[in-house]
């Protein structure tokens, strides 16, 4: 049985116990803060820390700005045992923990690409990591203690991806702090807008924000601590915003047609200055993100794939969307996903489940005939 202690009694931290627990560890928690260590305990069930003895690996998940230091001084208190982390970034903490005199040897860096806008213990689940790439960034440490990590991802139910270190933090600066500070930017513009304006919300609104609702405390140290990789994203992004920007206040100089005038008259529509070439700007951007927004990579990390999607308005009260699964998995249709708008004004949703393609048909038929209001 491999043995586990989880030093920081977080979200992936008490989600890595309950996980590990359930894969047949034994685990220990511990954190300076008494209570916070004693819900972690108790919601996963692991021991109060530390062991008696050294554990076989020592998971740090503290805050990045103290992960460098945590690594280092478990490196000291246990002698024997493999050390890794969960910080989101990977150069600045592994250099700090090396220069505090932690062996390089027994040190494996990790970062789990898992989270929620929940945190804490509160927050944990112990299936936050399926399907999820784990990266390992090995430096110097021995092959076993890297296999030993890459074992605990496993185990938790995610994919190990071994990378350097600044690689790590190029990709990630990239995949999730840039987004993070979009998100955050995007909601700001919310705080002192007209409550008018907000009714107006919808599931867009939601899905570009859903992030921003995260902990201000510990994304100011990430974000800090990755600085320059971020920044060179932020920077590409301001280029590309400039450049909306000058082809907008283009778009707005543009005459408005003449009274009468339309398709059959285009001689008395006023030719625009650099209309066209700043809606051709405009149309690379967009066209430039559903491109990239169909590279993410889709189920189990496989490549996005196309799927139809099947609209039900669904009244708001408990039950109903049990009733959909159930009938659609009667069917034996696969729900790989779905998103739900609700109609201002009025206690019902609209349900949007996307299905494979060839299953799309059969389904809608089968839930009009149970009496669902099914739309194109």
């Amino acid at each position: 049985m491999k043995s586990l202690l989880v030093v920081g009694s977080g979200l992936l931290g008490t989600s890595a116990a309950l996980a590990a627990r359930r894969a047949g560890w034994l685990v220990w928690i511990e954190d300076r803060d008494p209570q916070a260590q004693a819900l972690a305990v108790d919601l996963s069930g692991a021991a109060a820390g530390p062991p008696s003895e050294d554990p076989d690996l020592c998971l740090v998940c503290v805050p990045p700005d103290a992960t460098g230091g945590v690594l280092a001084a478990r490196s000291y208190l246990h002698l024997n045992t493999t050390v890794s982390d969960v910080a989101s970034i990977k150069t600045k903490p592994l250099r700090e923990a090396e220069i505090l005199g932690a062996d390089p040897a027994r040190l494996v860096g990790g970062h789990p690409m898992a989270g929620r806008e929940i945190g804490g213990a509160r927050g944990a689940r112990a299936d936050l990591f399926e399907g999820r790439p784990w990266v390992l960034t090995p430096g110097a440490a021995e092959r076993s203690r890297v296999d030993l990590v890459r074992e605990l991802a496993l185990a938790c139910g995610a994919l190990p991806v071994e990378m350097g270190a600044r690689a790590h933090d190029e990709a990630v600066a990239l995949v999730s702090h840039a987004p993070q500070v979009v998100a955050s930017l995007a909601a700001a513009r919310l705080a002192g807008a007209p409550d008018g304006s907000i009714r107006l919300a919808g599931q867009g609104l939601r899905d570009v924000t859903r992030i921003a609702a995260s902990d201000p405390g510990l994304w100011t140290q990430i974000l800090a601590a990755n600085s320059p990789a971020l920044r060179a994203v932020l920077a590409d992004l301001r280029d590309d915003l400039d450049s909306v920007l000058t082809a907008l206040d283009t778009l707005a100089e543009e005459p408005a047609a003449e009274p009468g005038s339309g398709p059959d008259q285009p001689d008395r529509i006023p030719a625009a200055r650099g209309g066209a070439e700043a809606r051709a700007v405009v149309a690379d951007l967009l066209e430039r993100g559903r491109t990239g927004r169909g590279r993410i990579p889709g189920k189990h990390g496989a490549p996005a794939q196309p799927y139809a999607v099947v609209s039900v308005v669904v009244d708001d009260r408990p039950g109903e969307l049990a009733r959909i699964f159930n009938e659609a998995g009667a069917l034996g249709v696969n729900i790989e996903d779905l998103s739900i708008e609700h109609s201002p004004g009025q206690d019902v949703g609209l349900v949007e489940l996307a299905v494979a393609p060839a299953a799309a048909e059969a389904l809608r038929a089968d839930l009009r005939a149970r009496g669902w209001r099914v739309h194109e």
